[in-house]
């Protein structure tokens, strides 16, 4: 497989592009998508917090519209829905509102995907959510979005019966779940020893610790672990106070966004060569699996067994360049 970047399947906004915000515009997602593949990032999914209906209803068709254009077609994906349809439980919340948070409704994703032009290829939730396992049966039933896991304090049982109805993925496993469990009965536990659920996992340096990266990779294997940025629209940008994704966070000098008003973080600075640069430096991979768990299981996840004939003329990436330049944008 051609090695020409990273590929990102959680991107909520990058360097001021917020993909959940009321304003964003067709130039915002060229924007961002240039600045992702400066950045190495050759691939994403934008990916929609939990907001209000009408925030759904006018940033899917934008989004589904501007992925056809040049210069964004073959580089946004597709699009992440990352709720409404989480836990409004204290820690597994984070850093989504829970005054926003719907119950799982088939007809209202039906919607949802319509407004999409069924470009919907993730959707997030929390399973033990009245209705979830009803739409995670429906939607794997009648569509090819991916079902994933997170956010939620669901029991050993309900994650085997969302696993069953169609469930395959985990959203940033270690995050989206309180700052204290059960010793052994625990929701962390749970997702790392189900064979049938995907692990992504945000290795920014500031998320999961170094080794709770080494379980993740002993428990699941390369093959069935991604690496996500979670990157948020403040990413890029120079340490301070900010509003973003709805909540007042404080932007470290280290690159950690942390909440003002809770113990939780609210998504990443960091692009996927960053996040992969840190993986690197931990030790734990080969580079044949760093470029496993950055691209290619990301690109089958999404069914892609191949990537975009386009992406050719883009240069080749060492992993040890990544967190530089790779493209000089007016070449591609």
């Amino acid at each position: 497989m051609r090695r020409k970047g990273f590929v990102d399947l959680q991107v909520n906004g990058y360097q001021g592009v917020d993909f959940s915000s009321p304003e964003l515009s067709t130039d915002d997602v060229h924007v961002i998508t240039e600045a992702l593949l400066r950045a190495g990032t050759v691939g994403y999914c934008a990916t929609l917090i939990t907001a209000d209906i009408d925030i759904y209803e006018r940033n899917l068709p934008l989004l589904s519209r501007v992925m056809e254009e040049p210069g964004v077609k073959d580089h946004l994906l597709g699009i992440h829905l990352e709720g409404p349809y989480l836990s409004p439980s204290e820690g597994a919340r984070g850093a989504h509102s829970p005054a926003k948070m719907r119950r799982p409704d088939t007809e209202e994703f039906s919607k949802f995907q319509d407004w999409a032009g069924g470009k919907l290829v993730i959707l997030t939730l929390a399973p033990e959510i009245e209705g979830a396992l009803q739409l995670i049966s429906h939607v794997r039933k009648n569509y090819s979005t991916l079902l994933s896991v997170g956010h939620h304090l669901a029991s050993r049982e309900i994650l085997k019966r969302a696993a069953e109805n169609g469930a395959s993925l985990i959203t940033h496993l270690g995050n989206g779940c309180p700052n204290q469990l059960p010793r052994h009965d625990n929701v962390l536990i749970h997702q790392l020893v189900s064979d049938a659920l995907t692990a992504g996992i945000i290795t920014d340096g500031h998320h999961i610790p170094d080794d709770f990266i080494r379980v993740v990779l002993r428990c699941k294997g390369v093959d069935r672990v991604f690496v996500v940025s979670d990157c948020v629209p403040i990413a890029g940008y120079e340490p301070g106070i900010y509003e973003t994704l709805g909540n007042k966070v404080r932007l470290t000098a280290s690159g950690r966004v942390e909440s003002l008003h809770a113990q939780h973080l609210v998504g990443s600075a960091c692009n996927m060569a960053q996040c992969m640069r840190f993986l690197k430096s931990l030790g734990l991979l080969t580079e044949d699996d760093l470029w496993k768990v950055g691209l290619e299981n990301p690109l089958k996840i999404l069914g892609l067994a191949n990537p975009p004939n386009s992406w050719d003329s883009l240069p080749d990436l060492p992993i040890s360049d990544c967190g530089l330049r790779i493209a000089d944008l007016e070449s591609t």
